[in-house]
């Protein structure tokens, strides 16, 4: 009969503490990663005299995520791409608008140009932000966009699907800076913070700094911030437009900081007060070709 090999205590432990230490950093991983996410934030830079209220900060981000057109909306607009160097190209685009009980919802068709393909979207915002897309010759189904799709370039035009959908303005960490003054305008600044699933697939962006006009409650300027708080791409409206007693935004620039390449959103018609039905923004719908709407008022 063989004899047992003798193994000390020490031998088993050795192995056993290891495992113990593996599983214990197993465990910890994801409060290292919130930990390095929340030192990675940048500060809040208060733009009024002392801390602004917090309370106050609250009521207005509140009734801005409320606030929206009375009823569903078409648009007619232009996607000018303005690169640094090249040349210069317009993509023309339709968007119908709605909203339901998670938040605005909207349907976008890009036309085909030689930038890329006959492009149709859904975006989906509020806190649970959703998107599929659905390019022609390249998907058979509409695909499904998460995080890692957020800054995936729409057409050839620049524009990311982030500054399209704009979920950052319903995250739930976010700082109030206070009042100050923008392009000769009152504003509220926020500063913003990416949740943790958005943090791990684009770590390169930090915080949105939000700036809302404080006479018309609307977005008036959203600064994507990178480490340093160096701004990575700026979107701006460049003007408003009053269509009987409704304001609606005209014109808006995005401009990527690191190129200085940059797409311009122009409204060029509109329809509002609509009532879709809700089948219009299901992505198995993208599937079927949209007529605009009767009337529509250009200009």
């Amino acid at each position: 009969m063989l004899r047992s090999p003798h193994i000390s205590i020490r031998q088993i432990a050795r192995p056993v503490c290891l495992f113990c230490a593996l599983t214990a950093l197993v465990g910890l991983l994801p409060q290292i990663a919130s930990a390095q996410h929340k030192t990675n934030r940048p500060e809040p830079r208060y733009v009024s005299v002392g801390e602004p209220d917090p309370a106050r900060g609250r009521e207005i981000m509140t009734t801005f995520r409320q606030l929206g057109l009375p009823g569903d909306y078409f648009l007619e607009f232009d996607l000018e791409v303005l690169p640094r160097r090249g040349e210069k190209a317009i993509v023309p685009g339709r968007m119908w608008g709605s909203r339901n009980a998670i938040g605005p919802i909207s349907r976008v068709d890009l036309a085909a140009t030689a930038l890329g393909p006959h492009s149709q979207l859904i975006t989906q915002n509020g806190k649970a932000a959703m998107a599929w897309r659905l390019q022609e010759g390249v998907d058979k189904s509409p695909q499904s966009l998460g995080d890692v799709e957020a800054m995936a370039n729409l057409g050839g035009t620049g524009l990311r699907l982030f500054e399209l959908q704009m979920p950052f303005i319903y995250w739930d960490d976010y700082i109030f800076e206070g009042a100050t003054r923008i392009r000769g305008r009152t504003v509220h600044a926020f500063l913003m913070y990416p949740p943790e699933s958005f943090s791990t697939a684009h770590p390169e962006v930090v915080a949105v700094r939000l700036h809302l006009d404080v006479n018309f409650h609307a977005l008036m300027q959203a600064v994507i911030l990178g480490e340093g708080e160096e701004p990575l791409r700026k979107l701006t409206v460049l003007d408003l437009k009053k269509l009987g007693d409704q304001w609606i935004v005209k014109s808006i620039e995005v401009r990527d900081e690191v190129t200085r390449d940059k797409v311009k959103f122009e409204v060029n018609g509109a329809t509002l007060g609509l009532d879709f039905l809700p089948q219009l923004f299901a992505p198995e719908e993208l599937t079927h070709s949209v007529a605009s709407p009767a009337q529509v008022t250009r200009f």
